[in-house]
């Protein structure tokens, strides 16, 4: 046995820590960078052969969950061979030389690729399949002789104990070799698993933007989730079908010495059943493959709900978008019913399937002459009721093989989808070439099916050290530029050449989750020195004092506790902390504010990155005339190029550009304010921090661990599943046909037993018609209640899986923001797939045939009591014995089991970031680091895997060898009670029934853990159904009428705000009133508290203290829906939802084809939506990842323009567009808009100038609140600071650099 091993620490992301102020690493979040995991291996890879038999060296894991709740790191890391290091290799090196041989991947391929990985284990597995199968015949192969023994027939003395003592070696090995079949098949599945899951990951990593189009987020994440999953269940039935065959032919071999010719009866009619079976195998696979295709819609809209459920809830769409979940489950649950349909009619076929080959090959006995002996007809049903397990598993093993073959399709396209061309840009280290960026007569498109190029006649020469900016109207491809330097867009024509290493800030910035600082460092070593610099030129220092754990904080998913400004600067720390050759800027400075604006490109790009090859996109002109090359794109073409003065001189396209921005300025010089005297630069004055009053709140992190239910699983949780489908009516019915049908089959082999002579002297007690008569009827009998059985555990499963489905989607609808705040989507995900699959399809199955079990159970007990009760003396201890060791192992069990629900839900939320994030990613060349840190977390869910499958062999290995003890001692009674005593054929009949003891005993016992760790999923479930929800979606007693809010009047009053209990006060006391009809101008630095007022305004976040009146409501008293479907608001995210032009629009279908239209030309979108082929019903990719980000914000403004109401909130609305287009904008928002109270959060000054009253945030505070022309008055107010910092860096021309620039352009 192995002695106990020392575990060490685990990685946060698994393991998690509430105390997070202490241990801050201890977070589920954190899981990119994992740097290192338990060095214990498992004991299993050092163990003697006996404890590899008996499991003993599982004893010690077993030993300390009974003390105490396992933990992570409880559990030891995996062997070499295990491990996804170990297992990956081996197939992707297959996969590799057959996608030689092929040019694609098939399913064959897979197939074979995944045995070669776990080869080993299928062929231990055979053997100890065939080494089971011999093992378990004995039985009935001795069945007869035992029974003639009982008779009298006895040749020697010992011959009785000879008996015992074979049958007890045979039920010892039967027991071993199961147990230690079962384990390895597993251990191969988990293994094949973690391959493929690695596989999938890494052509995550490599796939091309082209096809990742056709592939949804949620569609990938299933194939992790759901397929690979299901792949590895296949290891338990991967040798079923052929083992099926040679348990068929060895007990047609036992029938024949038993019964002679008409065990070709027995063999047409298992032919029969087999070849019914064909069809609804079919259908079966139609129905899973319809399922699975539903069920991959319905999760790529849930996920996508789930990352845009802020600006749902800002909108009031949230029950419009529940509703076509509950659409798309409704579709679902169809090709659900059907499956189901189709697995109970298998299912009831296959269940009297015994009982049909029994009559026939009974009838074909009496029908030919063949004398019944009940020794004979012992021995048959003996060798039926092992014939039972193949039947058995036959249904399942051909809806298992439909599945898989379903799951291995949808992996094998995914695999053989186009990866991005590396050839696409040629690359140099740094010191090769004088030149950084080259591209020559480039032509590019972002679909290779379209003839059309998104960019075209591109010709660019970047030397190094060189700043180039790239301007242009929304949609001329600049992002796409940017693109094609990094490789991710399809060349058509052209070279594209880049000397040195690249560092990208994408537009929409990508955070992972996890600290702040292992987000800057990005898998680099710490410098501390570069570090601080990096956190000077970024800004952050302030927002790292504020933040709780200064840059120990853990970031939400998406980056959900940061503004969109910190967000930015953090993309840009990162960045500047790689020490990169080439820097691609992606119009970072948008999000920012005009002095954040000023000290990022000063700071970062022009001193940080002085000696550096910079690529900028920007719309803010200011920044142009500090580059040493200006781009000028439009239509995807470049119009021009050069110095931007030289530029300026030639008045074409650029002028449009820069002629809407010295308008913009106009409207500051209007206003006599000498701004001379006024320092231009962040002083150091306006980067100190001023302290929060709110001192005594305790901090916390905004993300906790995963909950995890500790103890057993209550009986309410059985009571709640059981009884939710019609109030628990059809349980009773499902048991009484469990009963009957048991009761049935003991009364048909106990007639048979009876009506049966002992020899062929003996006359029998009724003819053989009636024998066979009888025996029909009451399998006939059976035939029936299996049915009603099947049907009502199938409608109770059904009518409960919808239940619990509709109820967890309302209560997650329901819920406050603060919960998605909190909660990785991840979690959610995992419930809606992975629990809500077990829930549709597992746990009806785990309920009913443990139910099932412990009928038979009970049955085999009460034959054997009947003829010996003296078997209690032996059954009574063995039982007390049985049931502590599975109170003794359960606790250990139960807690793996939630470890792997809780381990499984961080790879869904890691892989689902890494999809998001690919471009970054690839940009810095970190797709081994991320592929290191999906290994580790595909190991650190397999690892408690694999020991809940070690923990079910261990219990029931020991309840599998008290059984045979009981079924020994049996025999033994049998040996010694006299005689004349009892009947022959009666105690071979509880013979018969008595070798199936332990397979009974320990499937109870399995079963029963089985249901347990599968009752987790509905667990998991009722957890969400508890989801404190946020206010009602409407007051009866409070609604407002038709025309409210008529005003527009915002009152605000004390308004105190926090996000959570445990985090500091964000609004500390504001008190300002909005009039009716007024524009009003937020600004303040990032993190000051403006889009937190404006999410108040809504009630995403309800106040701690103050009231907001609209109107004079009191807005706390109104419904949630009653209230924000009378406000509009353009986010600071714009967000596009995966359908059409028309279904962005008017996603409630209110509005008409005329409106929507006449809205997109007001918001500068008409010609752009003329131009696509399918108009308003052109399709909208996921993420709005076809659109630019400046389309997806005109599409947003689109919205509040078919809305018109009386108060309109800009939260950042122009910051992705340029200053031509920003000005159209609010031209059109004056004209529409003309009596509405607008409120606008800008970082353009300009946005807020022409506005009626300006409020100035600091620290949560209203620091100003007037006119900006009383404001401006006074240079010493911080607006006045603001514009005097926006108009001077917007004239100065920033030329304060001498550098030899060289620039070369082709037209």
């Amino acid at each position: 046995m192995c002695s106990v091993w020392h575990t060490q620490q685990e990685t946060a992301m698994l393991s998690g820590d509430q105390n997070l102020a202490n241990e801050p690493k201890h977070n589920d979040l954190q899981q990119p960078l994992l740097t290192h995991s338990p060095k214990a291996k498992t004991p299993y890879a050092e163990c003697s052969i006996f404890s590899h038999l008996t499991f003993s060296w599982l004893s010690p894991l077993i030993a300390i969950g009974h003390k105490k709740q396992l933990d992570l790191d409880d559990i030891p890391e995996l062997s070499d061979l295990d491990s996804t290091k170990g297992s990956f290799p081996v197939l992707r090196n297959k996969l590799a030389s057959d996608r030689l041989v092929n040019n694609k991947i098939t399913i064959f391929n897979l197939v074979m690729a995944l045995i070669h990985t776990t080869w080993r284990d299928i062929l231990i597995t055979a053997i100890l399949a065939v080494l089971y199968t011999l093992a378990s015949y004995v039985g009935p192969y001795l069945i007869d002789a035992f029974v003639q023994f009982l008779n009298g027939s006895r040749d020697f003395k010992l011959k009785g104990y000879l008996f015992v003592f074979i049958f007890f070696i045979a039920k010892v090995v039967e027991s071993v070799s199961q147990r230690q079949w079962f384990f390895k098949l597993q251990q191969g599945g988990i293994r094949a698993r973690a391959a493929l899951v690695a596989m999938i990951y890494q052509k995550g990593l490599t796939i091309s933007s082209q096809s990742k189009v056709g592939q949804s987020g949620g569609e990938i994440t299933n194939l992790i989730a759901i397929d690979a999953e299901r792949i590895s269940e296949f290891a338990w039935y991967i040798h079923d079908p052929w083992l099926a065959i040679v348990q068929v032919g060895i007990a047609l071999i036992i029938l024949y010495l038993n019964l002679g010719i008409a065990s070709l009866a027995a063999l047409v009619a298992i032919g029969i059943v087999i070849l019914t079976n064909i069809p609804l195998g079919r259908l079966q696979e139609k129905f899973q493959d319809g399922l699975m295709k539903s069920k991959d819609n319905r999760m790529v809209n849930t996920s996508e709900i789930l990352r845009n459920m802020k600006i749902l809830k800002l909108q009031g769409w949230e029950m419009k978008f529940l509703n076509k979940i509950f659409q798309l489950r409704s579709i679902e649950t169809q090709w659900l019913k059907g499956f189901l349909c189709i697995s109970t009619a298998i299912i009831s076929i296959f269940w009297v399937a015994p009982s049909f080959i029994a009559a026939v090959t009974f009838a074909t006995c009496v029908l030919i002459g063949v004398p019944l002996e009940s020794g004979k007809i012992l021995s048959a049903i003996a060798t039926f009721k092992l014939l039972q397990q193949p039947i058995y598993n036959i249904p399942d093993t051909i809806s298992m093989i439909a599945q898989t073959k379903v799951s291995l399709d949808r992996i094998t396209r995914y695999l053989n989808l186009n990866d991005l061309d590396s050839g696409l840009v040629q690359t140099s280290p740094c010191g090769s070439s004088d030149v950084a960026v080259e591209i020559i007569n480039g032509s590019f498109t972002w679909d290779d099916l379209s003839c059309n190029s998104s960019l075209e006649d591109i010709n660019i020469k970047v030397f190094h050290g060189m700043k180039v900016a790239v301007c242009g109207t929304v949609g001329s491809g600049k992002s796409s530029l940017l693109s094609c330097i990094l490789g991710e867009v399809s060349k058509v024509t052209g070279s594209v050449k880049v000397s040195g290493t690249k560092a990208y800030v994408a537009q929409s910035p990508w955070i992972q989750s996890g600290k702040i600082e292992e987000n800057i460092l990005f898998g680099g070593d710490m410098d501390r020195v570069r570090y601080e610099k990096v956190l000077e030129a970024c800004a952050l220092k302030k927002d790292l004092e504020i933040l709780p754990f200064g840059d120990q904080t853990v970031i939400g998913e998406r980056g959900i506790n940061l503004s969109g400004g910190q967000k930015q600067r953090l993309q840009i720390a990162r960045a500047l902390y790689q020490d990169a050759d080439i820097y691609l800027l992606d119009d970072p400075f948008s999000a920012v504010d005009a002095h954040t604006g000023s000290h990022l490109f000063k700071e970062c790009v022009l001193r940080f990155l002085e000696s550096k090859t910079v690529i900028y996109v920007t719309h803010q002109v200011e920044f142009l005339p500090a580059a040493d090359l200006v781009l000028v794109l439009k239509s995807g073409r470049i119009k021009q190029a050069g110095k931007y003065n030289d530029i300026l001189d030639s008045r074409s396209d650029f002028m449009e550009l820069v002629g809407a921005h010295k308008e913009a300025l106009s409207v500051i010089d209007s206003i006599n304010i000498n701004y001379e005297s006024e320092n231009t630069n962040v002083t150091e004055k306006d980067k100190a921090e001023v302290k929060s009053d709110d001192t005594k709140v305790t901090k916390g992190q905004i993300v906790q661990k995963e909950e995890r239910e500790k103890g057993s699983v209550g009986f309410s949780i059985y009571w709640k599943y059981i009884t939710s489908a019609y109030c628990g009516v059809l349980v009773p019915c499902i048991l009484l046909a469990a009963i009957v049908f048991e009761v049935l089959q003991v009364a048909s082999n106990y007639w048979l037993a009876w009506a049966s002579p002992v020899s062929q002297d003996e006359e029998p007690p009724v003819g053989g018609t009636t024998l066979i008569t009888v025996y029909i009827g009451l399998a006939f009998g059976s035939m029936f209640c299996i049915f009603i059985r099947a049907m009502c555990l199938t409608t109770a499963g059904y009518k409960t899986a919808n239940l619990l489905f509709n109820k967890m989607h309302v209560c997650i609808f329901h819920s406050p923001m603060s919960f998605f705040d909190a909660t990785p989507s991840g979690r959610i995900l995992n419930r809606a797939s992975t629990d809500q699959s077990a829930v549709d399809l597992t746990i009806p199955n785990d309920v009913g045939v443990f139910a099932f079990a412990v009928v038979q159970l009970l049955a085999v007990i009460a034959m054997m009591s009947q003829i010996s009760w003296q078997v209690f003396l032996v059954f009574i201890p063995v039982i007390t014995i049985c049931i502590w060791l599975q109170n003794y192992y359960i606790p250990s069990a139960r807690e793996l089991a939630r470890l792997v629900g809780v381990c499984k839900a961080p790879i869904i939320q890691h892989f689902s970031e890494t999809i998001s994030g690919l471009t970054t990613i690839r940009s810095f060349h970190q797709e081994q680091r991320f592929q290191d840190t999906n290994m580790k977390l595909t190991d650190a869910y397999s690892r408690p895997k694999l020991l809940s499958v070690a923990a079910r062999g261990w219990l029931t290995f020991r309840v599998e060898l008290l059984s045979s003890v009981v079924f020994a001692f049996f025999l033994v009674f049998l040996l010694v009670v006299p005689n004349d005593t009892i009947d022959p054929s009666i105690a071979g009949l509880a013979v018969t029934y008595g070798l199936n003891l332990n397979i009974l005993q320990s499937s109870v016992i399995w079963k029963l853990c089985n249901m347990e760790n599968s009752i987790i999923s509905v667990e998991r479930i009722l957890q969400y159904t508890s989801i404190p929800s946020e206010a009602p979606l409407v007051v009866e007693t409070c609604k407002p009428n038709n025309l409210w809010p008529s005003d527009g009047k915002v009152d605000i009053h004390n308004l105190q705000v926090r996000y959570a209990p445990h985090m500091p006060l964000v609004l500390r006391g504001i008190t300002c009133s909005f009039h009716s009809g007024t524009k009003t101008g937020i600004v303040g630095r990032t993190g000051s508290g403006k889009s937190t007022l404006i999410q108040t305004l809504f009630r995403i976040v309800e106040p701690v203290g103050g009231d907001i009146f609209i109107d004079g409501m009191n807005i706390s008293s109104l419904g949630l829906h009653d209230l924000r479907s009378r406000l509009s608001i353009i986010p600071q995210d714009p967000t596009l939802f995966q359908g059409s032009v028309r279904s962005n629009l008017d996603p409630l279908e209110q509005y008409t084809d005329e409106q929507i239209w006449e809205a997109l030309d007001q918001c500068q979108l008409g010609d752009e939506v003329r131009r696509k082929e399918g108009k308003l019903d052109s399709a909208v990719n996921e993420n709005g990842e076809n659109w630019s980000m400046g389309q997806r914000q005109l599409v947003c403004l689109g919205r509040v323009l078919l809305k018109k109401c009386k108060i309109l909130v800009l939260d950042e609305a122009t910051a992705s567009v340029d200053t031509s287009t920003d000005q159209t904008i609010q031209q059109t928002l004056r004209e529409h808009f003309l009596d509405s109270t607008v409120i606008t959060i800008a970082h353009r000054i300009t946005s807020v100038l022409n506005g009626d009253m300006v409020l100035v945030l600091e620290q949560g505070l209203v620091e100003e609140f007037d006119s900006p022309f009383k404001l401006l008055e006074n240079k010493s107010t911080s607006f006045a600071k603001l514009v005097a910092e926006y108009r001077g860096r917007s004239s100065s021309s920033y030329d304060s650099r001498l550098r030899i620039v060289s620039c070369w352009l082709k037209t």
